[in-house]
C-alpha cells in the first residue's frame, strides 16, 4: 500500500481553512454595516509567494490600490495610496505605531531600538538621534568616512580589473557600507573589505538574521519553532549570538576607554551624554546599522545593475561627476576621492535623479508597516478597526502608471529633473522610500551623500557591465531590498593607472 501524500492533504487542509476563514470575515463585516476594503488574499497567499512576495503585492495593486490580507486573527492593509499613506504616517500619527504585532517581530534582532518601539522610548531616541544627525561634526566626520572607504574599494576593483577577474559587486558594497557605518556609529576600523573575518562573521549572521526576522511575517508557526528552538528560529537564535556577542564587546570597549570625548562617531557621542545601559545602546546601534548598511549597499547595488542596462547613463553621469569635480583622465583614484566636496556634490543633479529613479523602482526598505490603536476611518472612506495592521508598500507604487505615468516601469531619471536639470523633490507620500511625517528618515541625507560619493569615485574611475546579460537578476526576501545571489559586474578603466604591489595583493 503507497504511503499518504502528506502534501496534498496539507493542500487540501489549507484550502478548507482559507474557505473557512473567508466565511467568517464577510459575515461579521456584514453584520457590522460598515464599508471595508476588497480582500486580496490569506496569510497563505503570502507564505506562498514567499520567494517573489514584493511583486505579489505589486500583482494585487494593479486590482485596487488598498487591499486586505486576512490572517487567521487579524487583518493586514496594504496600501499604495498617498492620501492614506499621509494620513496614517502623518494627519493621525498618534493613532498608528508599530504595535506589539511588529514589536514581537523584530524583537530579537532589533530589540527595543528606534524600528520597533512607540510613544516615549520611540521619542526620547528620536530626539537624541536627530540632534546627533544634525551636527556639523557628524557630518564631516562621516564624509572623510565614506570617502576614504569609497577609494579603498576602488583600489580593489583595480586589482581585479587588473587580473581579468568577475567581481561580486554587491558583496563589496555591504563590506565597504558595514565597514563605513561601524567607522561612524561605533567609531571602529572593521575592515571587512580587507578580509578580516570578523566583519565578515557579523556581516553574514546579521544577514540571515534578517531574512529569518522577514521570514516571521509570513510564518504563522514561528512562536512555536522559537519555544522549541527548531528551523528558522533556531537560525535566527543562533546569528543573533554572533551579532549581541559582537556588539557587546565593541560597547564594552569603548566604555572601559572612558576617553570618548571628541570623538566623531555616534557612540561615543551617547557615553558623553550619559547614555550607559549596554542593552539600550545595543539596540540603538543595531537599528543604526540595518538603515546605515543594508540599505545604501542595496540601492548602490540596484543602481550599478541600472547603470549596465543602460550604458549611456554611465558616460553622462561621468560628464557631471569630471565637470562638477574638477577632473580628467589623469585623476588618480585617491585625487578623485579628494576631489568629491560637499560643494562638487550638491552640483551632481543628474546622480542624484539617476540614484532617486533607482529608489523608486527598488526602494531599499520595499514594505513598512504599523498597528491601528483605535478604530478609524481612512481618507478614501473605508473602516480600519482597532488592532488591524496597516503597511505601505514603496515597491509598488514605484511601479503604479497613476502615480508615475505610463512609464512607470522605466528607468528615467530625467523625470527628477525640472527644464534646468535641477533635481525636483516629490511628496514623501508619493515617492516613500524614506518614509514621511513624524517617522521620516532621519539619515535621507547620510544615505544620499554616501551613495554619491561611492558612486562618483566609482564611475569617474571605471566603466561597468554585467558580466552574464542573460542571467535574471531578481531580490532576496528581506526587511531591506538585496539582490538574490549579488550582483556580478566586470569593470575597465577609464583613466590611466599603473596597479599597485598592494592592490595586486588585495
Amino acid at each position: 500500500m503507497d504511503p499518504p501524500n502528506y502534501s496534498i492533504v496539507i493542500a487540501v487542509f489549507a484550502a478548507i481553512l482559507v474557505a473557512s476563514l473567508f466565511r467568517i470575515w464577510v459575515t461579521k463585516e456584514k453584520q457590522q454595516k460598515k464599508k471595508y476594503h476588497p480582500i486580496g488574499g490569506t496569510i497563505f497567499h503570502l507564505l506562498y509567494n514567499f520567494r517573489r512576495f514584493y511583486d505579489y503585492l505589486t500583482d494585487l495593486t494593479h486590482k485596487n490600490t488598498t487591499f486586505r490580507i486576512l490572517y487567521l486573527d487579524n487583518v493586514e492593509i496594504y496600501t499604495c495610496d498617498p492620501a492614506n499613506i499621509e494620513y496614517f504616517l502623518k494627519t493621525n500619527f498618534a493613532n498608528y505605531g508599530k504595535g506589539s504585532f511588529h514589536h514581537d517581530i523584530l524583537e530579537d534582532l532589533l530589540g527595543d531600538g528606534i524600528f520597533t518601539v512607540d510613544g516615549e522610548r520611540w521619542r526620547h531616541q528620536r530626539k537624541m538621534s536627530s540632534y546627533e544627525f544634525s551636527t556639523r561634526n557628524l557630518r564631516e566626520f562621516s564624509s572623510g568616512v565614506f570617502k576614504t572607504n569609497a577609494a579603498k574599494l576602488a583600489h580593489l576593483l583595480s586589482a581585479a580589473v587588473a587580473s581579468n577577474q568577475t567581481v561580486e559587486i554587491q558583496d563589496l558594497f555591504m563590506k565597504s557600507s558595514l565597514d563605513s557605518v561601524f567607522k561612524v556609529v561605533l567609531g571602529v576600523d572593521l575592515e571587512s573589505m580587507r578580509g578580516a573575518n570578523q566583519g565578515d562573521q557579523f556581516s553574514k549572521a546579521f544577514d540571515q538574521a534578517s531574512e529569518m526576522t522577514t521570514l516571521r511575517y509570513v510564518d504563522i508557526s514561528w512562536p512555536i519553532k522559537k519555544f522549541l528552538n527548531v528551523g528558522s528560529e533556531a537560525t535566527l537564535r543562533k546569528c543573533m549570538k554572533v551579532v549581541d556577542a559582537f556588539v557587546y564587546k565593541v560597547i564594552d570597549n569603548k566604555i572601559a576607554q572612558q576617553q570618548v570625548s571628541g570623538k566623531g562617531d555616534i557612540l561615543s557621542r551617547f557615553l558623553e551624554m550619559q547614555e550607559t545601559d549596554p542593552k539600550y545602546l545595543k539596540d540603538i546601534i543595531l537599528s543604526f546599522i540595518i538603515a546605515g548598511k543594508d540599505t545604501t549597499a542595496s540601492t548602490l547595488s540596484w543602481f550599478f545593475y541600472m547603470m549596465c542596462k543602460h550604458p549611456h547613463l554611465q558616460d553622462k553621469i561621468l560628464e557631471e561627476v569630471r565637470a562638477a569635480a574638477e577632473l580628467d583622465q589623469r585623476s588618480a583614484i585617491d585625487d578623485i576621492a579628494t576631489s568629491i566636496t560637499e560643494a562638487a556634490l550638491d552640483k551632481m543633479q543628474f546622480l542624484h535623479a539617476a540614484l532617486t529613479e533607482t529608489l523608486r523602482l527598488y526602494p531599499a526598505v520595499p514594505s513598512d508597516g504599523k498597528m491601528c490603536f483605535a478604530d478609524d476611518t481612512f481618507p478614501d472612506g473605508f473602516s480600519v478597526k482597532k488592532g488591524n495592521l496597516v503597511s505601505y508598500v514603496p515597491y509598488s507604487m514605484g511601479r503604479m502608471k497613476s502615480l508615475w505615468g505610463d512609464d512607470a516601469e522605466e528607468f528615467k531619471p530625467e523625470r527628477w529633473l525640472d527644464h534646468n536639470g535641477v533635481f525636483q523633490q516629490q511628496s514623501p507620500f508619493k515617492f516613500t522610500a524614506f518614509q514621511g511625517g513624524p517617522r521620516i528618515c532621519l539619515g535621507k541625507e547620510f544615505a544620499y551623500r554616501q551613495m554619491k560619493v561611492f558612486a562618483s569615485v566609482l564611475l569617474a574611475a571605471f566603466s561597468f557591465k554585467l558580466a552574464d546579460e542573460s542571467k535574471p537578476v531578481t531580490y532576496r526576501p528581506m526587511l531591506t531590498l538585496q539582490i538574490d545571489g549579488g550582483l556580478h559586474l566586470t569593470a575597465a578603466f577609464r583613466i590611466k593607472h599603473e596597479v599597485t604591489m598592494e592592490e595586486a595583493s588585495l
